[in-house]
């Protein structure tokens, strides 16, 4: 087999799972404009009325337009013990465009559909280890090093800072799927870390080649952001586009 023949599968096999998104309409590409787009909230996470307890919880959804068939947004969201309200953490692009810092920290609701798209839970912690991580993450947050940058691609973004904070707060065991898109963009051009989970390594260029093997996200590789691999944990595939795909 010629190299230019293993080339040409090797592409076949990273945009399998986006020309099957696109095929299968399963992601809005043509969305609806932003600011009319629901950003409801998707009735996911405990009500503060109903539930005393500290909650933290990662969500993950599609991105807004044609990207969404590759990548998904993700964002953090705590609740301490007794609060009557959540706080969000989350990178957002276009307000460092503006000359806004693109982390934002406000009081939120935590599960809104994110212009259209409907949230998902990638970790969820209650009780006293929620308590304990949300000191953490409150700590990570502050130490995150690029609050004022955002690049699409490789990183930073959106996915650079979540996986930056599940890095550095063990209790999420945070397995961010191969859709997260910027998560292999590691902080101050290291080149080894945790993984995002913090169960295992990580070796990254930059974003754009690497690989990671851990006990939560078994073993991935990265190619110019695109990332496929296979999780033994959970008996899945973790394949670009479609992201985790397991029983």
């Amino acid at each position: 087999m010629t190299w230019f023949r293993r080339i040409r599968i090797a592409l076949l096999i990273v945009l399998v799972g986006p020309l099957l998104l696109m095929v299968g309409s399963k992601v809005n590409m043509a969305a609806a404009d932003w600011r009319t787009a629901n950003r409801e909230s998707a009735n996911i996470a405990p009500s503060p009325a109903e539930t005393r307890e500290a909650v933290v919880q990662v969500y993950g959804a599609r991105t807004y337009g044609w990207r969404a068939v590759f990548a998904i947004h993700t964002w953090i969201a705590v609740k301490p013990e007794g609060a009557a309200s959540y706080t969000t953490y989350q990178v957002i692009g276009w307000r460092a465009f503006y000359g806004d810092s693109a982390l934002v920290i406000r009081d939120d609701i935590p599960d809104r559909h994110w212009f259209g798209s409907r949230p998902e839970v990638l970790a969820d912690l209650r009780g006293a280890a929620a308590a304990k991580a949300i000191v953490e993450i409150e700590r990570a947050v502050k130490a995150y090093p690029y609050p004022d940058t955002y690049r699409t691609w490789p990183g930073p973004n959106s996915n650079s800072f979540t996986a930056y904070v599940g890095r550095a707060v063990p209790a999420l065991a945070l397995d961010l799927p191969p859709t997260a898109i910027g998560k292999d963009f590691l902080a101050n051009g290291a080149i080894f870390a945790r993984a995002p989970s913090a169960t295992g390594l990580q070796m990254s260029l930059y974003g754009l080649a690497g690989f990671i093997i851990a006990v939560e996200e078994g073993l991935e590789f990265n190619l110019f952001g695109l990332s496929f691999g296979i999780d033994p944990k959970d008996l899945a595939l973790r394949l670009p586009g479609l992201g985790k795909i397991g029983p």
